[in-house]
């Protein structure tokens, strides 16, 4: 298990404890993104067997985990982040999601909203909620939260099933598959990089799944809040290269034409209402992205393998920007279930209740 950490001092004290109590002896690393506070002597202080792999600058999440993952030795890697809290038997069924079914490569539990208040706590956390989807045009969207609108956690979506993409605030993925593909994607710095892991993976015909039956607490925005312009830029500029490196040729053209399109159309909704810092984040994304076209073509034809939308698990086959804004969707429930792509697989996961491992396989 690793977690990256970047002047995270905070958050280590507060969740490291359960980390350790509830992880069923895993190898717990924290890999550091060269801290600027006390993070590496307060883990040395108050956490002495956690293990420590010092970065060599602030890497980024990308290359932060691509570095630290190239010194571990492991059947799984558990990416977690900093600002999570992990509850009792966490771990127990994604590992054994993945033990049972050798096609699934990443998996994720149900993450819910940390808060000290009990209300807050039942309500579905933004980046992962229920599972991760797209719909046709690549905007990311999850059981449980579309947009910034959050469904309260009745238990709806406690079902193990496929979808697009896992969360990288929690993601238990095969070390195979990981080096395989290569890791995260360098240039993507933050943010959208586990949607392009995920969906490389479906392209080369592997597996990514959520599992209901595991929940964390995810605090959310601790390194960049989503109302910094600097969040905005990534969003905007990893939006395009992730529909660019993924989507299927004979769709690629439709869909990053209407992308730019829509980007201008967020653009200008910014500048209307006074918002200069988000509407000059957009514009500097897309003159990076095409000052940039060279790479991404190349990165394009590293992974020729493209899967058409409607074969794919966890697309919508529709716009989720009309669903949301035209048709005042506000439920993942209120999209039609007949327009989704690909197979959505079985509620019924098989995971074996066994006792766990005296030696864990993970780390």
């Amino acid at each position: 298990m690793v977690i990256l950490n970047w002047n995270g001092q905070k958050f280590l004290r507060q969740f490291l404890p359960a980390v350790l109590a509830y992880s069923d002896g895993a190898r717990i690393i924290v890999a550091d993104n060269a801290s600027t506070d006390d993070s590496v002597a307060l883990l040395g202080r108050e956490f002495p067997t956690v293990e420590v792999i010092q970065n060599p600058g602030n890497l980024g999440f990308c290359d932060g985990y691509n570095h630290a993952l190239q010194q571990v030795e492991a059947q799984y890697y558990m990416l977690l982040n900093s600002d999570v809290e992990v509850t009792p038997g966490w771990l127990r069924p994604l590992r054994e999601l993945l033990e049972t079914r050798p096609q699934i490569a990443a998996c994720q539990p149900k993450i819910r909203q940390y808060s000290p208040d009990p209300a807050q706590r039942e309500m579905f956390e933004y980046a992962g909620a229920g599972g991760g989807y797209l719909d046709r045009l690549g905007y990311p969207f999850c059981r449980g939260r579309l947009f910034d609108t959050l469904e309260q956690d009745l238990g709806q979506y406690d079902d193990p099933r496929p979808v697009a993409w896992a969360t990288g605030a929690c993601m238990f993925v095969r070390a195979a598959c990981w080096h395989q593909i290569g890791g995260l994607e360098p240039a993507f710095f933050a943010h959208m990089e586990e949607i392009d892991l995920c969906w490389r993976l479906w392209n080369t015909g592997q597996e990514v799944w959520y599992h209901g039956g595991s929940t964390v607490f995810h605090v959310g925005g601790g390194t960049l809040h989503k109302s910094n312009p600097r969040k905005t830029y990534l969003n905007f500029r990893n939006g395009l290269a992730l529909v660019y490196k993924n989507v299927a040729d004979q769709e690629l053209a439709g869909v990053l034409a209407t992308r730019l399109v829509l980007d201008w159309v967020a653009a200008l909704r910014f500048l209307l209402q006074g918002n200069t810092g988000d509407f000059t984040a957009i514009l500097r994304a897309h003159r990076d992205f095409f000052t940039k076209r060279a790479y991404w073509k190349r990165k394009r034809r590293e992974n020729p393998q493209k899967r058409p939308t409607s074969q794919r698990p966890g697309v919508y086959q529709g716009s989720l920007v009309w669903a949301y804004f035209g048709q005042e969707i506000r439920a993942f429930s209120q999209l039609d279930p007949e327009n989704f792509g690909g197979d959505q697989g079985t509620n019924d996961p098989a995971t074996p209740e066994s006792a766990h491992p005296t030696n864990s396989p993970f780390h």
